[in-house]
């Protein structure tokens, strides 16, 4: 009997490639663009549209948490019939609700700044993972700006946000070196705030910059004015100015970071992919595989049709700093566990408070399928063994378990456990990935 994939315990056998990958893979919306929308589109002053977004339980999560505060979501097609689109309506925010964050940190962090401005309590909750993951930088923020919050002063989950329809806002340091998400969170309803807010960031370097261009990119485009270290102001100080926000027609774009271990599969196999409507201007991460996939053996093209990523047969080691892009880190980590020289992977301690601790999960793993990693004080050390095949686990972390079905391509008798986690933000991927591959494996 086939597993089904939908068991938390159930194993998928991932499919191991015959020969070289030929395939056009179409990717679904961003996350880290979706839910930024969302938000932003829920504290707008019109209503807005939202095309191709991202339907995954991070995004539906999203989606419920601002319906219980009072935004009206309306799912459907857009005003052309051009495809799936969501209609936003922004509405008084108000409580009482209870709020289910999964495991999502967009959801965790981004929602506590717009649970002030709602008139009631908003309570959140969320998986057990979610109770372990650190949300003190927004939770400690939001009450020097004069938020109400109860959380047993755990600076986590669960915690009730006493909202009370405004907060002042203003200036405020925090410690962001945990997660990129605390600025993030605060800036994106800052033009709200009566005061707009002023975010200095304190502590040592801070990881994922690209989301926190993201998150600004999008903020202007809604009409909101911020003053960024990039801008000229000072160094890790971002401000925003109080002001309404203009509802948007947005189309989402593919998600970037997503379609890693499709372009890993032509990387591992020799062979091409392409990935359509792949943007020739983003912030996304993501947008970096090519210049490290490049790195790594292979080649690209970006055409007016997409991404087309080429492998060449053989896959080099890489010493690269992934500070900036740590979501990409699981995906390399696998290639470079079937490279033909040694890897050091830099600058991610902070993936130790992701879904699961990610360095521990990736060097226990790929050492368990016989490979050779070392966990450094910031990131992993590859050296390059023969594989072998056997259970792959994913600790409820949708990144782990791609980084398993990249293994398997090269390495027979890989089992995935819970491949059903890829729904956190890539649905269907086990679909997405026999399709790829084919009928007869490649």
């Amino acid at each position: 009997m086939a597993a089904n994939p939908t068991a938390p315990t159930a194993l998928w056998p991932a499919p191991h490639a015959r020969g070289a990958v030929d395939a056009t893979v179409h990717v679904p919306g961003s996350k880290s663009v979706t839910n930024r929308a969302l938000v932003l589109a829920a504290l707008a002053s019109e209503p807005g549209w939202l095309r191709r977004p991202l339907r995954s339980r991070d995004t539906l999560l999203m989606a419920g948490a601002l319906r219980a505060m009072g935004v009206g979501i309306d799912e459907g097609v857009g005003p052309d019939g051009s495809g799936e689109a969501w209609r936003v309506i922004p509405a008084g925010l108000r409580g009482p609700a209870t709020v289910d964050v999964g495991n999502a940190g967009t959801v965790m962090r981004f929602l506590p700044p717009v649970a002030t401005l709602a008139a009631g309590d908003i309570r959140f909750d969320g998986d057990p993972r979610s109770y372990e993951r650190p949300l003190h930088g927004v939770i400690d923020a939001l009450r020097v700006l004069g938020a109400r919050i109860d959380d047993d002063s755990r600076g986590a989950l669960p915690l009730t946000v006493h909202g009370g329809g405004a907060l002042d806002g203003g200036p405020v340091s925090i410690d962001a070196s945990s997660s990129s998400q605390f600025v993030s969170a605060l800036l994106l309803s800052g033009p709200r705030f009566n005061q707009g807010v002023e975010v200095r960031h304190t502590g040592r370097s801070l990881p994922s910059l690209p989301h926190i261009r993201m998150t600004v990119d999008m903020l202007r485009a809604v009409g909101a004015q911020v003053d960024t270290p990039e801008s000229g102001g000072e160094p890790n100080v971002w401000r925003v100015t109080p002001g309404a926000l203009l509802g948007r027609d947005l189309t989402v774009e593919p998600d970037l970071s997503n379609a890693q271990p499709f372009l890993a599969a032509a990387l591992v196999t020799g062979g091409r992919v392409l990935i359509p409507d792949w943007p020739s201007r983003t912030t996304q991460p993501g947008d970096r595989l090519r210049e490290i996939f490049t790195e790594m053996g292979g080649s690209c093209e970006l055409t007016e049709y997409g991404l087309e990523f080429t492998g060449s047969g053989r896959i080099h080691g890489i010493d690269v700093d992934l500070g900036d892009v740590g979501e990409l880190t699981p995906g390399i980590a696998a290639v470079a566990a079937l490279a033909d020289t040694p890897s050091t992977l830099r600058g991610v301690s902070h993936l130790r408070l992701h879904e699961t601790d990610r360095l521990a999960a990736l060097t226990k793993e790929i050492n368990e399928l016989g490979g050779d990693v070392t966990e450094t004080a910031d990131g992993l050390r590859i050296r390059p063994r023969k594989l072998h095949g056997g259970v792959f686990h994913t600790y409820e972390d949708h990144r782990m378990a791609t980084a398993g079905a990249i293994i398997g391509l090269a390495v027979a008798d890989v089992q995935i456990e819970n491949v059903a986690t890829t729904a956190k933000t890539l649905p269907d991927f086990p679909d997405l990935w026999t399709g790829m591959l084919g009928s007869d494996g490649a």
